[in-house]
């Protein structure tokens, strides 16, 4: 384990921390306000400890799995600490615990805040908060390797120490090329949606931190009623567009604008994703109809936004979800825990581990009746490895563990079982908003310090797929790899 070569790629990721603090601090400077010098000294700092390391430690040509998975990880917590100190040094609503806790939930396109008044904190920290969101969106060290290519076996290991497997199914390019079209897609789609929600009425510092959660599928927006602080119409129908737009798999997006629209609707999971959206939109619409909305629009309006944004875990709201009927509340916990697609901005377990999941159901159903059968699963054309499916059924029993570990901690040290279930499922899938006092209206300011740590800690989880995340802080199993 050649631990300075871990260090001095980790290094590269502060810079980009750095970078994006310093457009902030122009942004504190432009504005006049209180996160001048907060930003600022930030962006002194992450600079020298990232500076050291790549002066002083000589670059290689290639990494180990394990130093790759370090790398991620250690970028991952590095990025989370410094993203935490700007808010330490403005004070306000932001102890240590708080600002740990809204830098995570910033990185890993969370969206859950433990702000109570969001309109107070400074321009300058509003727009670094958004920044972590995009940062966070389609992963550090895929943003580190396309502004700073590796060569040969090093942008191809990290590549796949920061990608899981289940979203590498549809790639079919080199690694480099991979991350190009990443990186594209989630610079036009950003691009397209400021200039939207511009022509629409937002000011372009509200256009801009609102497109970069809406893209990154984060839910930081830096008004207190979040997208229902417009009253609009056509900014929500802007947002929603690119929320759905934003859980699909970016290559699928690429290829349909290429001239491989066959091989997007081929998908099945694109083809469960709309589905499923659509079902969920039109069943929770039936319900909240003269019970909650008199208009078929507002009720249909409403219900699409809300489906939409924790469908996607972006996070954002449009209206109380906390005051519809039960039964939509379990379908908005099965879309949080559901979530899009792999090789989205996303989180959760993913339509395609879901997809995956009932397919193989069918086939041991087939196995039962047909013990001889020879029944391979199929996604689209390609069939699919059954290690893969094997990981990907693990991947979800592991997943729905830790929910309920989490639940068990938070209620253990005084959580409600509503806010303890419903804001497990929220963190763990990255979504933000669950039910009760953390629910589309509310916040996480009450939560215990001890509960705000565990959720931070399945944020991260969340984010990083599980296994790399328990990998880490094993030491022993440093030299083994774990396909996931």
């Amino acid at each position: 384990m050649r631990f300075h070569a871990v260090l001095r790629y980790i290094s590269f990721a502060l810079l980009l921390d750095a970078i994006f603090l310093a457009i902030s601090t122009i942004v504190g400077v432009i504005y006049g306000d209180s996160s001048i010098f907060p930003l600022f000294y930030t962006t002194l700092i992450t600079i020298l400890v990232a500076v050291f390391p790549i002066i002083f430690v000589p670059s290689t040509t290639s990494i180990t799995n394990k130093e790759g998975l370090l790398i991620v990880v250690g970028s991952w917590l590095m990025s989370c600490l410094i993203g935490a100190v700007p808010y330490i040094l403005w004070g306000g609503e932001f102890t240590f615990t708080n600002a740990v806790f809204e830098s995570v939930s910033g990185f890993t396109t969370t969206g859950s805040t433990i702000l109570q008044n969001i309109e107070a904190v400074p321009h300058g920290l509003l727009f670094w908060r958004a920044s972590t969101h995009w940062i966070g969106g389609i992963g550090i060290i895929i943003f580190v390797l396309s502004v700073l290519p590796a060569s040969g076996i090093v942008g191809l290991v990290l590549f796949r120490s920061e990608v899981s497997s289940v979203a590498q199914e549809n790639f079919r390019q080199r690694a480099n090329k991979a991350i190009q079209i990443i990186t594209g897609v989630y610079l036009v789609l950003t691009l397209a949606e400021i200039l939207l929600l511009l022509l629409f009425g937002m000011n372009l510092f509200d256009a801009v931190t609102h497109s970069f959660a809406t893209i990154a599928t984060g839910g930081f927006s830096p008004k207190n009623a979040s997208i229902a602080y417009y009253h609009s119409v056509a900014i929500e129908t802007v947002i929603l567009i690119f929320m759905i737009l934003s859980g699909i798999h970016f290559v699928l997006l690429f290829a349909a604008v290429t001239g491989k629209s066959k091989q997007f609707w081929k998908s099945p999971v694109v083809k469960y994703y709309l589905l499923i959206m659509l079902t969920a939109t039109i069943v929770i619409a039936l319900g909240i109809h003269n019970q909650t909305y008199n208009s078929w629009f507002d009720s249909f309006r409403y219900s699409a936004f809300q489906v939409l944004s924790v469908g996607t875990s972006t996070g954002f709201a449009t209206a109380n979800s906390n005051v519809w009927p039960s039964y939509s509340h379990l379908i908005l916990i099965f879309l949080s825990l559901q979530c899009a697609g792999a090789g989205s901005t996303s989180g959760g377990i993913k339509a395609d581990r879901v997809v995956l999941f009932w397919k193989a159901f069918v086939r041991q159903i087939k196995r039962v009746m047909y013990p001889n059968a020879v029944i391979p699963i199929k996604m689209g054309d390609s069939s699919v490895k059954d290690q893969l499916v094997s990981n990907s059924v693990l991947y979800i029993g592991v997943y729905l563990m830790i929910v309920f570990i989490s639940t068990l901690l938070l209620s253990m040290v005084g959580v409600s079982l509503t806010e303890a279930f419903s804001g497990s499922v929220a963190t763990m899938g990255n979504v933000g908003p669950g039910f009760g006092s953390v629910g589309t209206t509310g916040n996480f300011s009450q939560i215990p310090l001890l509960g705000k740590w565990i959720f931070s800690i399945v944020m991260l989880i969340g984010r990083l797929e599980i296994f790399a995340f328990f990998i880490f802080f094993t030491p022993k199993q440093w030299s083994k790899s774990i396909a996931y």
